[in-house]
């Protein structure tokens, strides 16, 4: 039951600012990056903890999906999200942070910060910080472990272009609070300091691997957004993509920019999931072989953040 509970705060946890105007001389969208079209899986949560059946939403063709089947990315959707399901100790616990919501003829990705209860008949009663995230890569489903989340994911998909800027339309709402907190579930729920805010994290990679399987990387491309104030939708909002080694460049915060920032995992040839090492920095005109791109609602790592900060993405694409 313990490891179980365990499990439940990881994968509850699952949970990079420049931008300059362009002349959109070629748009190109990204898979499914318009939002519209989303996978409804209908899991049912063990009797153990409510048996409550949840609707555990994927970016993806749409359709709904009936019982509590590990999910794999359909219909060449490249989009993986923080809802995720658990099997553990013969219990499935889901977590639900970002969901499909109405915009004028279609949807956009919602990605909400918040606090989840877990309850075991009535005696255990932990509490979670979990915040939103949607990214490019897949999750090892169903989560078995309780050890390092980012394990449990697959960061990236295969990319050999070079954009000169990501484009997309978002809405941001900030929670009431100078203030983040951190809530593993087995520990006090106690303050951080800093407030909360969404981030944008994209990479451009090259990527190698050597004879035992591990993975290298030198970074081609970076941008990283963080949003600091509460807005009304922004659209074709355009971020640079800043290419070989920024660290000398006005734009550059080592904070969210440097290299390994996040030790992120992908699999390797052997079919392992394996850290990426990044190692340094592409010379500017290097051509990537992966992308990285991640929206959160919250910057702060696991089990930190502040409740009721929410994020809505849609039209994702890049600008050539």
């Amino acid at each position: 039951m313990k490891s179980f509970l365990i499990c439940a705060v990881i994968l509850l946890s699952l949970g990079g600012s420049n931008s300059q105007a362009f002349s959109q001389s070629t748009y190109e969208p990204i898979p499914f990056g318009d939002m519209d079209n989303w996978v409804d899986r209908q899991i049912k949560e063990s009797l153990l903890i409510g048996g409550a059946t949840r609707q555990v939403y994927a970016v993806g063709p749409t359709q709904t999906v009936t019982g509590n089947k590990p999910y794999v990315n359909l219909g060449g959707s490249p989009w993986a999200t923080s809802n995720v399901l658990a099997y553990v100790a013969g219990i499935y616990k889901t977590n639900v942070s970002v969901y499909p919501e109405k915009r004028d003829n279609g949807y956009c990705a919602r990605l909400d910060t918040h606090l989840e209860k877990v309850k075991v008949l009535g005696i255990v009663n932990i509490t979670v910080l979990a915040a939103g995230s949607l990214f490019l890569g897949d999750v090892h489903e169903p989560i078995q472990s309780t050890k390092n989340p980012q394990k449990m994911l697959n960061s990236g998909i295969p990319f050999t272009q070079r954009p000169v800027a990501v484009t997309f339309d978002y809405q941001v709402k900030l929670a009431d609070s100078d203030h983040r907190i951190r809530a593993t579930g087995f520990s006090k729920i106690r303050e951080v300091e800093g407030r909360d805010y969404p981030e944008v994290t994209l990479f451009l990679q090259k990527r190698w691997e050597d004879a035992d399987g591990n993975i290298y990387a030198k970074r081609v491309g970076t941008m990283v957004v963080r949003f600091t104030q509460s807005c009304d939708w922004q659209n074709h909002a355009t971020f640079a993509i800043l290419y070989g080694d920024i660290t000398t460049r006005p734009e550059y915060t080592p904070e969210n920019m440097q290299l390994q920032v996040v030790e992120r995992y992908a699999v390797n040839s052997k079919g392992k999931s394996t850290p990426i090492q990044e190692i340094g920095w592409a010379a500017p005109d290097e051509v990537p072989t992966h992308l990285f791109l991640q929206f959160a609602s919250s910057h702060g790592g696991a089990y930190i953040g502040s409740p009721g900060n929410s994020l809505c993405i849609d039209n994702v694409g890049f600008v050539y």
